[in-house]
């Protein structure tokens, strides 16, 4: 898989992808409000926030997903809209929630989908493409399914043959909606300690929505923090996930301590806001 740097030529730090401005409706609903961010290239994100907030359609926008009524994303510096459908998906793969599947496809055909932005017109696999699809089924350890039926799989295993579509994409940008869901805590453990994985010795750029604020801190060096479309903290995890924040943003009272094995905050909800 390929490798991007965090750093330029100039030994700044290069983006990767970058919401100027960008305002995102359904109907007469505004959900993200004159959103800037700013992702940077080699770095794993975490977006979190209540039900609502906004997440999923925020990365639907960065993927492209969704068009914003106002504003520009950028992948990569160029606007994101004037580049080629094929290009961007040779730039950014996403995992979105729910995705879905024609009846009686394989988990080995699922996967191989994630090479066609890189094969010619007549669709045919080539070696390194066989080699990409390999290593995506090592790494969510779906080998021994490849064969399978994706319908006859178990939630968490269609959620891992998803998962290694995404990653047979090969892409430096690697967006995921709610990765663990339908996942067991060791098979949700098994795919972020995965995400970190390809963040430290491939150099992926990861952006991720989750909703377990424990987990978005141990995995993540970044957070942040949408409510009712706008970002209302963003930072490290220390810096951002604060008793007051979880009280404002989440109602919940919350006592933090620090992860004894990571050194992580780690939220321990005892009451809600307003609840004697």
């Amino acid at each position: 898989m390929s490798a991007v740097g965090k750093k330029g030529r100039d030994g700044t730090t290069s983006s990767a992808l970058r919401a100027a401005g960008v305002r995102v409706s359904y109907g007469d609903r505004t959900v993200l409000d004159g959103l800037e961010l700013d992702i940077t290239s080699g770095t794993v994100t975490a977006v979190v926030g209540p039900n609502g907030s906004g997440k999923s359609t925020l990365l639907k926008t960065l993927a492209r997903l969704l068009r914003s009524a106002e504003g520009t994303v950028f992948l990569d510096g160029t606007a994101i809209t004037s580049l080629p459908t094929a290009a961007v998906a040779r730039r950014l793969a996403v995992l979105p929630q729910g995705p879905t599947a024609p009846g009686g496809l394989t988990v080995g055909e699922l996967v191989e989908q994630g090479r066609y932005p890189h094969t010619g017109p007549l669709r045919m696999l080539r070696m390194q493409d066989h080699e990409a699809i390999r290593t995506a089924l090592t790494l969510t350890d779906m080998t021994a399914y490849a064969a399978r039926p994706l319908d006859s799989l178990s939630g968490g295993e269609r959620q891992r043959a998803w998962i290694a579509l995404a990653l047979a994409q090969d892409t430096p940008t690697l967006l995921l909606d709610e990765p663990t869901t339908f996942l067991d805590i060791g098979h949700q453990l098994e795919v972020l300690e995965l995400i970190r994985r390809l963040n430290r010795e491939r150099g992926l750029t990861i952006v991720l929505v989750l909703h377990d604020l424990n987990q978005a801190a141990r995995y993540a060096e970044r957070l942040v923090v949408l409510d009712r479309g706008r970002i209302v903290a963003d930072g490290v995890p220390r810096d951002v996930l604060t008793t007051a924040l979880l009280a404002e943003v989440f109602g919940v009272r919350t006592h933090i301590l620090a992860d004894p094995e990571s050194g992580a905050p780690l939220c321990l909800p005892y009451g809600v806001v307003g609840h004697d």
